[in-house]
This record gives structure tokens, C-alpha cells and sequence, in this order.
């Protein structure tokens, strides 16, 4: 039963057609238990849709309902998986339905599964074999049938891998977003596919966000990803040097028909719900009617950054959440509000202040993995200032981190941007750690001397508190010139993916251009040979 519902720790999309076929428990695949259920008459159909659905946290209640047995303590929030991510609900679920009559069926538990069904009257998302554009849940159902999350893992290009939110899971995210994929690239470089979108059972509920401009080009990429995740978003908010050149992103706020055309295509055509993460504009009025028209066009969902195209350093100016609490009041899809979120309290701040059904977190999640927590894993001593994490606690998180990086296998060089986001303060005070890290070849970057380099400064950290009674670093630079560094560590990182993302496109542009070459060369010789003929 666990083989039925689990496929292997981290699988991409090309692995999964092998897995859904494959014979899971004696006498058949997924799709014949499906046909065993379906012929449980007494239970009705929401009944048999529900035990097809992902959502099977939702079992171990009605089987304790059933049993007479009170439901199991919920520990604090920071310490357990996601509910989504239990391997061992799916199989008691199973065993329970194995047991009985496959005839008639348990009038215990489907009377115990009707009840739960139609408790709070939660929305059941069809199931990938299933799910068309014209049965797909829509605007508040979607959002209902993902347990209304509030707290979501911003998408960051090389950052929300799988890896991260898993990590982001565990303490408090209750939704997240892949990195952004290239939707061109990813339909014609498998090598670039399946590097950028791995995920896994527990990686739910999963948002997968595409940059593009030709809707053509998205669905054929967002119809690869449909069967993995609950919707895929697209992106109108990147506003870097790489969006401008490629035309997507931010950039086409300028070309309001790409943007309408997009999410219509994906709204008409994909099995699962559309999304989008959109900026704001200067002024109000443009960015209600931006919105709207955003909304019209198909989105389901609509997250909102409240700086506009030009506000890229959050240091620079305060997101503004009173206009996110006005394009809120417009719109009648669920709206999640991103900026300025630094801390779990800061989140509470932001859901009052804007009215928003959830928020994003990017930058700071990447400094506070555990932001999320409820209670906070890493209470900061000023509630004013909670970045950076005091003390040695990201070093605890890095050690869980490097661990899930052996489980989900991640490129290193996502891996050392994680470390210099989450202990990057102290690496200005323990330099020599921090040229290690910049300066040692891959080849001896291994996960054993990573997790000995953690433990190192984590030692150091406590060292100083315990000596000094510090928990914040004292960087050996000036301000300004950590910022200098900051600030071109960012821009080479800009530039090394924006290099990766044109070699790409050139090398599928060159293969391209000789498939044409060597078609023309065959016709030539083909008109040629006949008129020798004739």
C-alpha cells in the first residue's frame, strides 16, 4: 500500500510514467485499485474520491472516529512535517479499506468518511488521471482544497529547490513555489528539465512557476508539471537584468495583452488551476485595474509584491501593503501579499494590515528557514531587528539542510547559496571559514566536510557567547564595504544565470538551425537527383 501512494524520495518527471505503471501490491497498478474502490456502491462518490485524493491527512481522524480513539496530540508546528508529507497515513488508510468488504464496504468508516466529507464542505481537487481544464477546481474551492495556506516559500531562481522546502516544511511553510523555470528551456533541454523541478510526496501543496512569453511554449511546459503539483504560476514579478533581456517577468507589465493571453491559454487548457505573482505600480488605479485584468484573464490565484518593477532592494524602500489592501478589496480569487516579511509576527502584521488570505516570504526565508514557526524556533531578542538569527541556531538548520541534500540530490552551487544566505553574517566575523567556502574546488566540497565546517563555526558561535555574551556577529569589514561585496556577489550571481540561461537558448538555437540546414541539404539533393534522373 505504502509502494501505491510513495514514489521514490525525490523523482522528476521523466521517472514518473515508469512509476505510476509499475505493480504495486499483488493483482495490480493504481489504476486497478481505483477500480476496486469504485465498486464500494454504499459509499457513495465523495466518499471513494476522497480515499483517491492527496489529501490523506485527512484519514487518520475518520479512522479514529470510527475506532472510538480520540485524536493524537498535534505537537508544536516547528517540529513536525507537514501533514501532507506522512508516509504513514496513506498506508493505514489503505490497509483499513483492504480490510473491508470490498462489496459493501465498512459501514463504520464510510458513515465515519461521509461525515468527515462533508465537515467544513472542503473542496476535493480531481486527481491527475482524472482533472480536466473543465473539472478543475476554481478560485476559492483551489484554494480550500490546499487547506487555505498561509504561509508560502516565495519562488527565488536556484533557492526554493526541493531541498529548501522540505526544510521550510518542517518549520511552519504551509505552501510553496518552485524556483522559476525557464518555460522554453524547459521543454527542449532535458538536462536543464530535470535538474530544475524534482519533487516528492510530501512536497504538497506545490506551486510550479514558470517565466515566459509565448503561451504556446508555457502550456506545452505547464502540461509536463500538471500531474506533480496542485497549480502552476506564472511569473509577472521577476524584475532582474535576465527578465528584462528575456521579455518576461516584470517586463511585461509594459504589454498587458502577453500577460492577458498567457493565463487565458493555461485557464482554458491546463488540468490544474493558473496562477500569478504580480507587482504593483506606482499608483493605485493602475495597479487595481492591472489586477483585475490579471484576475479576468484566469488566475485563480493572485500573489501581489508591493514594490513596483523598479523597487528591487528591499532595503531600499518598505513594500506597500496599503495598496495590496486595495487590490484585495477588488478582487474576488484569493490574494497572498509578499514584502517585508521578516519574522512570524511580522507575517501576522501583514495578513491584518492587508486584508490577504496568505503571504509570501523570499530573502528573508533564505536568512530564517524556520520564519514560519509557530512558536518561533529562533526568537530574536529585538523584535525590531529579527535578521539576523541570533546564536547558533541556522547552523542546527544547515546541519538538517545538508542532510535533506543527501535525500533530494541539489546542485552545490544552491547548496553554498543556502549557506551564505543562512550563516553569511558570521562568515564577516570567521573570514577564514568564508574563504574556505568560496575558495575550496567542488571536488572536496563533500557533504561529510560541509557538516564539519557547520559544526566548526557553530562552535566558534558559541564560544563568543559563551566569553562575550554576543549572539549577533561583528563583521572585521566596514558596512559599507560588506555591502560593496554584498552587492557584487548578488550581481555576479545575476549574471552567471543569466550566462547559463543564454548558453541554453543559443545551443537549443544552433541544434535548431542545423536539424533546418541538414532538411534543406536532404531536399537539394533530392531535386537534384531527380532532374539527373529525368
Amino acid at each position: 500500500a505504502s509502494a501505491l501512494v510513495c514514489p521514490p524520495p525525490s523523482f522528476t518527471v521523466d521517472h514518473h510514467a515508469r512509476w505510476r505503471e509499475t505493480p504495486c501490491i499483488p493483482g495490480g497498478s493504481m489504476h486497478a485499485i481505483a477500480r476496486r474502490l469504485l465498486d464500494i456502491r454504499a459509499a457513495g462518490p465523495r466518499p471513494v474520491v476522497q480515499i483517491l485524493d492527496r489529501r490523506w491527512h485527512r484519514w487518520p481522524k475518520v479512522l479514529a472516529q470510527s475506532s472510538g480513539h480520540k485524536d493524537p496530540p498535534t505537537p508544536p508546528r516547528h517540529h513536525r512535517l507537514s501533514s501532507r508529507a506522512s508516509s504513514s497515513h496513506p498506508t493505514s488508510t489503505l490497509s483499513a479499506m483492504a480490510d473491508a468488504d470490498p462489496a459493501a464496504g465498512d459501514p463504520t468508516l464510510l458513515a465515519a468518511a461521509a461525515a468527515e466529507s462533508d465537515h467544513g464542505d472542503t473542496p476535493v481537487a480531481p486527481t491527475p488521471d482524472l482533472a480536466t481544464p473543465a473539472n478543475k477546481l476554481r478560485s476559492w474551492d483551489f484554494f480550500r482544497s490546499m487547506g487555505n495556506p498561509k504561509y508560502h516559500v516565495a519562488p527565488m531562481v536556484d533557492q526554493s529547490e526541493l531541498a529548501f522546502r522540505m526544510l521550510t516544511r518542517k518549520y511552519g511553510a504551509t505552501c510553496a513555489y518552485t524556483p522559476m523555470i525557464h518555460a522554453r528551456l524547459f521543454v527542449e533541454d532535458p538536462k536543464y528539465r530535470k535538474e530544475i523541478f524534482t519533487t516528492c510526496e510530501g512536497d504538497r501543496p506545490l506551486l510550479v512557476q514558470f517565466c515566459a512569453n509565448d503561451p504556446e511554449k508555457l502550456l506545452e511546459a505547464a502540461k509536463i508539471v500538471a500531474p506533480f503539483c496542485d497549480g502552476v504560476d506564472i511569473n509577472f514579478g521577476c524584475p532582474q537584468r535576465i527578465a528584462k533581456k528575456g521579455r518576461y517577468g516584470a517586463f511585461l507589465m509594459d504589454d498587458w495583452e502577453t500577460v492577458h493571453n498567457l493565463i487565458s491559454k493555461l485557464n482554458e487548457e491546463l488540468p490544474v488551476p493558473v496562477t500569478a505573482k504580480i507587482r504593483v505600480y506606482d499608483d493605485l488605479e493602475t495597479s487595481i485595474k492591472y489586477a483585475k485584468m490579471v484576475e479576468a484573464a484566469g488566475a485563480q490565484l493572485i500573489a501581489i509584491h508591493g514594490r513596483t518593477r523598479e523597487q528591487k532592494r528591499a532595503s531600499d524602500v518598505r513594500a506597500n501593503w496599503a495598496f495590496i489592501n486595495e487590490i484585495k478589496k477588488q478582487l474576488k480569487v484569493p490574494v497572498l501579499a509578499n514584502g517585508d516579511i521578516r519574522s512570524f509576527a511580522e507575517a501576522q502584521r501583514c495578513l491584518e494590515a492587508t486584508g490577504a488570505d496568505g503571504v509570501l516570504s523570499a530573502e528573508p526565508l533564505l536568512e530564517s528557514p524556520s520564519l514560519f514557526s509557530d512558536p518561533p524556533f529562533a526568537p530574536p531578542t529585538d523584535a525590531a531587528s529579527p535578521l539576523p538569527v541570533e546564536g547558533d541556531k541556522n547552523c542546527e538548520l544547515l546541519l538538517e539542510y545538508l542532510e535533506l541534500t543527501e535525500t533530494y540530490t541539489t546542485p552545490l552551487r544552491m547548496v553554498k547559496g543556502h549557506i551564505h544566505k543562512m550563516v553569511g553574517p558570521w562568515l564577516s566575523e570567521f573570514t577564514d571559514l568564508r574563504d574556505w567556502l568560496n575558495k575550496e574546488t567542488y571536488a572536496n566540497m563533500t557533504a561529510d566536510a560541509l557538516r564539519k565546517w557547520t559544526l566548526e563555526l557553530s562552535g566558534r558561535i558559541n564560544h563568543v557567547r559563551a566569553t562575550e555574551g554576543r549572539l549577533r556577529p561583528i563583521p572585521r569589514k566596514s558596512e559599507r564595504a560588506l555591502a560593496r561585496e554584498a552587492a557584487a556577489e548578488g550581481l555576479a550571481a545575476s549574471i552567471a544565470e543569466q550566462e547559463r540561461e543564454e548558453s541554453a537558448v543559443a545551443a537549443l538555437d544552433a541544434k535548431r538551425q542545423k536539424l533546418n540546414h541538414h532538411d534543406t541539404g536532404a531536399e537539394t539533393h533530392g531535386t537534384t537527383a531527380a532532374v539527373v534522373a529525368n
